[in-house]
């Protein structure tokens, strides 16, 4: 017979926890907030450049531009409104550059006179389909250390330099990850880690060491989903594989269960756009992939959409809820 407990894991929404930043993440949210899950995205506050890093420089809050990002994607709205959100002034002393979204939360946070309690404001006018959080209260500033011994000062300048990265670090190292990011974490029935960019919108959010350790205690599945293409000054020539090992690296844990990666053959005349930016598929490397021990679900998941490669939200969701169903079922039986 189920147990008690096991009736309310039941009936209960799966609860995902989505953690990354930047564009990629967007993406994916916009899909997975027409499945039948509670999201909460946790998102990355080492931004700091555009509206978001005079903002954050101005006015001493947190750089607002993923968050924006994220509130617009799970956003219950018209499209005009969130054409509103993304706007950005192409003109005006003191305008030009800055993104309207931005400004709104600018405005929540001197309002609210705290970000956490203005991005839950902003939420309820955009009826938001889940919770969004950033991954720390605390000013955070991403460094990296490039392979000849240089540092880098700042997310935004880290892809500029042409050179190798050997490692990313949070300064200060002992940044507070928020509570409520970490209870989200210890309920999760899953764990999503990506797309984004690896140095700088994934990292920054492990790297918040209460926050990575909230996630390897938890006995979710944590499944990272990989980006589709290199990304010029953070990942040339990475493979999968690479990209996880990255990761392990920094946070000296080996911690993912899942990883999903494209598997469709890109066309030439996309493949020729990228190329001009320097960018190149990033290989599914089967072989590395199992040695590292992780379960591989390698799907054709891509569209192209405004000139871009994306990820194709609504397939990757179905993916994650399917994964995250099997899993519960399991669970069923062993508690049975």
């Amino acid at each position: 017979m189920p147990t008690k407990g096991m009736g309310r894991l039941q009936s209960r929404p799966l609860r995902i926890v989505v953690i990354g930043g930047g564009t990629g993440l967007s993406v994916l949210l916009r899909g997975l907030k027409h499945e039948p899950v509670h999201i909460t995205a946790i998102v990355t506050v080492a931004d700091d450049g555009g509206s978001s890093g005079r903002l954050r420089e101005e006015m001493d809050m947190l750089p607002p531009g993923d968050i924006r990002n994220v509130l617009t994607a799970l956003a219950d709205t018209e499209p005009l409104m969130e054409k509103v959100m993304q706007y950005r002034f192409s003109s005006g002393t003191g305008l030009a550059g800055h993104n309207l979204g931005n400004l709104l939360l600018a405005a929540m946070n001197e309002i609210t006179g705290d970000f956490v309690t203005a991005v839950k404001t902003l939420s309820g006018v955009l009826a938001v389909r889940g919770d969004v959080l950033p991954a720390s209260t605390q000013s955070i500033r991403l460094k990296a250390e490039m392979t000849d011994g240089s540092i880098v000062i700042g997310e935004s300048q880290i892809p500029l330099t042409g050179k190798e990265i050997r490692r990313v670090f949070l300064e200060p190292a002992d940044a507070v990850p928020l509570s409520e990011a970490l209870l989200a974490i210890a309920e999760a029935d899953a764990i999503l880690i990506g797309p984004g960019s690896l140095y700088t919108s994934i990292l920054p959010n492990l790297l918040v060491r209460g926050l990575f350790a909230a996630i390897k205690r938890s006995t979710a599945p944590k499944i990272y989903i990989c980006n589709v293409m290199t990304q010029p000054g953070e990942t040339d020539g990475f493979t999968a594989s690479k990209h996880v090992q990255v990761m392990y690296d920094h946070v000296k844990e080996s911690f993912l269960d899942t990883i999903i990666v494209n598997s469709a053959e890109l066309p030439n005349h996309v493949l020729e756009k990228y190329a001009e930016k320097g960018a190149t598929p990033v290989p599914c490397d089967l072989k590395n992939l199992r040695q590292l021990g992780l379960h591989i679900v390698a799907k054709p998941l891509v569209t192209f959409e405004d000139g871009y490669l994306r990820h194709d939200a609504h397939a990757v969701s179905k993916q994650v809820v399917s994964l995250v169903k099997r899993r519960r079922r399991v669970l069923k039986i062993e508690k049975e």
